[in-house]
């Protein structure tokens, strides 16, 4: 079974990604950030990185999904293909950080990737205002993260919901986390894990 989380940057995926794989016993597979030989050079210079850091994240997680749909554990994966293609290049082009030739490159070599792959038996998608994402990015103190500009966080937000809202190619679970605290307070881990439980037991 493949489970997946998607959110903007600080929602905490890699965070649930980690506490949910050792409650169910899931094996995790995280996204490629401390090893992302792009991800400095991009936040210092978005124009100039942008095609080589989306062509290395859509490479890393095509990779991902093969290999999870190979195996024959149940994987929890820290962020999804579908984001980077939907959410993070668009965002990028239409900011004039991407050339369109670029992002026409982009576009195909996603298409041809994604007539390979499935999508998660379940989508698990955090939900979170900009404050709380600016909040949960300042805490974690990631010196690269440091100069992410507010309109670039509320124009990902505005394309995360537009995806989810037309998201109609598996079970979809939304866990809106402002106000919820699930790192720190046990109940509200809790009460995710009871509606990923209601979820995974309607996919059998």
């Amino acid at each position: 079974m493949h489970i997946a989380i998607a959110g903007n940057i600080g929602a905490g995926k890699t965070s649930l990604t980690r506490l949910l794989a050792k409650h169910f016993k899931w094996e995790p597979h995280y996204e490629e950030v401390e090893t992302n030989p792009y991800l400095n050079s991009f936040y210092e210079d978005m124009q100039r990185w942008s095609f080589n850091l989306q062509i290395y994240f859509l490479n890393s997680r095509f990779r991902q999904v093969v290999e999870i749909r190979d195996g024959a554990k149940t994987v929890i994966q820290d962020r999804t293909i579908y984001e980077d293609a939907y959410i993070f290049a668009p965002n990028l082009h239409e900011m004039g950080l991407m050339p369109t030739r670029d992002y026409k490159n982009y576009e195909s070599l996603f298409e041809l990737m994604n007539s390979f792959i499935k999508a998660p038996d379940l989508l698990i998608y955090l939900r979170s205002s900009v404050p709380n994402l600016v909040n949960q990015i300042q805490m974690r103190g990631r010196d690269y993260e440091n100069s992410i500009r507010i309109d670039y966080l509320k124009s990902l937000n505005e394309r995360y919901e537009k995806w989810i809202n037309n998201y109609d190619s598996g079970k979809l679970l939304i866990i809106d986390v402002d106000n919820i605290d699930f790192i720190n307070n046990p109940t509200d881990l809790g009460g995710i894990i009871e509606r990923i439980n209601a979820e995974i037991n309607g996919l059998f």
